[in-house]
């Protein structure tokens, strides 16, 4: 027969497991205005179980990650002595609403009934710190600065993508160096999509980076924990789809294309249909997509501002193929390419004998800001590599562009004629002896007709060089590999006649640019060399 615990055994028991302390202690009010113990969802748990040291999440609205932080917090601090706690908002209203909510949990922890929870010696409006020494503060993310100078066991950035733009990349920086040197501390950032920024590189980075030190969780508005936390929605939902449809309920013949979709591939349940298609009725598929997002791309889409097809980027990025594998390619590719394989050249495919290949260049200055590229494609529009590098100068990626036109059966190579791939044209047929480069034809100021390296953008032919690309992609003209190249497109603004990527500072468009250069060198389909 096994041995019942005492009292005191069960508490320890509860006191060393999160869910337990949160089942049995915690309270919280439910989206019906009832106040209930703390039962975590089956997200929540999932991220319990999974949590690492760097923890970046995406999600939908209301899905509880906020209200979870809040009690690990709570539950921490009562069980780890001289630790210290901090959770960051976008907005002081916010701060003020979820220090609320914390002191509430810690007020209705049963005090009488057991003498294991810590006295509050500081319980004001943006600091409850503890008799164990273990202090929960809140900080707004563009009030002052509460992170440096301090250490911190758990650091939570609450809707970070709501940041102000220009104090993202600064407060992950300096939230780094303040976090607690133990193997239980961590750093949780969680918020729905808002826009290009900070938040979105990185989430982006962590979720397609399996090398990346932040840890991306994704959880779709298909998560299980909305089934209870929206019922109320959901039948409302119901009930209007069957006054609509003669009191029935919705079958797969009342489905949309896009909703077949769901259905099919992301087994989306018919009374989640239902909600999706009730929510649009009442917003926008724009909002929805954003709030209740299917996928991570499908989170930060802006169909409305792209010049380029978002949702056929978004297809495109779930069917791109890994460059290939360094140990593959070292003993092939030249010498001067070797260090870059994987870092900054990523290959696709290797040359086949006796096809002609089509690339085209953007020339940076190389000092760190935006990005030397280059794109090759086979004539068949398969795109075979790409190259981006913002920290090499330009007589060196003339000696990368000259070994890697060569590698790919001497392609035919357009480059940007600007004030840096003037000088680059010129070491390439001088210093290299390259001669398979684009001409463009240009009249001098005499009227008369000649053919000069390069190709000259302007306002009038930059406009024209990124819709023939944009023709060719949508169309599929031209097969994109590289998932940085189609990151750009997505971000690829026309702002009054201006192109380019306007959604932050560290948003380039330099291998839109290269892709667009070699869509000029498909269309002229010229060699002057024999291969």
């Amino acid at each position: 027969m096994a041995k019942r615990l005492t009292k005191e055994e069960k508490l320890k028991i509860i006191t060393n497991d999160f869910k337990l302390f949160a089942k049995n202690f915690i309270k919280i009010v439910d989206n019906f205005g009832n106040t209930v113990p703390f039962v975590l969802n089956p997200e929540q748990e999932q991220f319990m179980n999974e949590i690492g040291k760097y923890n970046i999440i995406l999600k939908g609205r209301q899905i509880g990650f906020t209200t979870l932080s809040l009690a690990y917090m709570l539950y921490s601090a009562c069980t780890k002595p001289d630790t210290n706690y901090i959770i960051m908002t976008h907005h002081a209203s916010v701060s003020k609403s979820l220090f609320v909510k914390l002191k509430k949990m810690y007020k209705n922890l049963p005090h009488d009934k057991y003498d294991i929870f810590p006295k509050a010696l500081l319980n004001n409006r943006d600091e409850l710190y503890l008799d164990n020494g273990s202090r929960i503060i809140i900080a707004t993310a563009n009030g002052e600065d509460s992170i440096s100078g301090n250490t911190f066991q758990l650091i939570h950035l609450s809707e970070m993508a709501k940041y102000p733009a220009d104090v993202q990349e600064e407060i992950i920086a300096t939230c780094i160096p303040a976090l607690a040197k133990n193997e239980s501390s961590a750093i949780i950032i969680e918020s729905t999509a808002y826009g290009y920024n900070t938040y979105q590189e990185m989430f982006m980075k962590a979720y397609r980076d399996k090398e990346s030190v932040w840890k991306a969780f994704f959880f779709s508005w298909l998560a299980k924990a909305y089934e209870k936390q929206f019922k109320h929605t959901f039948d409302e939902a119901e009930n209007w789809f069957k006054i609509n449809n003669q009191g029935r309920r919705m079958t797969y013949e009342d489905l949309e294309h896009d909703e077949k979709i769901l259905r099919d591939k992301y087994n989306a349940t018919y009374r989640q249909l239902m909600f999706r298609r009730y929510y649009i009725q009442t917003n926008s598929i724009e909002k929805f997509r954003r709030e209740f997002p299917t996928t991570p791309d499908e989170a930060f889409m802006e169909t409305n501002k792209a010049v380029f097809d978002t949702a056929k980027i978004i297809e495109r990025l779930h069917y791109v193929i890994p460059p290939l594998e360094t140990k593959e390619i070292y003993h092939i590719v030249p010498d001067v390419l070797k260090q870059y394989i994987n870092k900054n050249l990523f290959i696709y495919h290797l040359p086949k004998s006796k096809v002609r290949h089509y690339a085209g260049v953007d020339v940076s200055s190389g000092q760190g800001g935006d990005y030397s590229t280059m794109s090759i494609f086979d004539a068949d529009g398969q795109q075979q590599c790409s190259f981006y590098a913002n920290d090499i100068p330009v007589y060196k990626f003339a000696e990368i562009v000259d070994a890697l036109g060569r590698f790919y059966n001497y392609a035919f190579i357009c480059v940007e004629r600007n004030a840096l791939g003037l000088p680059l044209l010129e070491r390439l047929r001088k210093d290299y002896g390259y001669l398979n480069l684009l001409k463009q034809k240009v009249f001098d100021q005499r009227g008369k007709r000649k053919m000069q390296l390069g190709f000259q953008t302007t306002n009038v032919t930059k406009p024209i060089i990124i819709n023939d690309m944009k023709e060719m992609f949508e169309l599929g003209l031209i097969n994109i590999e590289c998932v940085r190249t189609l990151e750009e497109m997505k971000i690829y603004q026309d702002h009054n006649g201006k192109m380019g990527n306007k959604k932050g500072a560290n948003n380039h468009d330099d291998l839109v640019i290269s892709v667009a250069m070699a869509v000029q060198a498909m269309k002229q389909a010229k060699y002057y060399v024999d291969i």
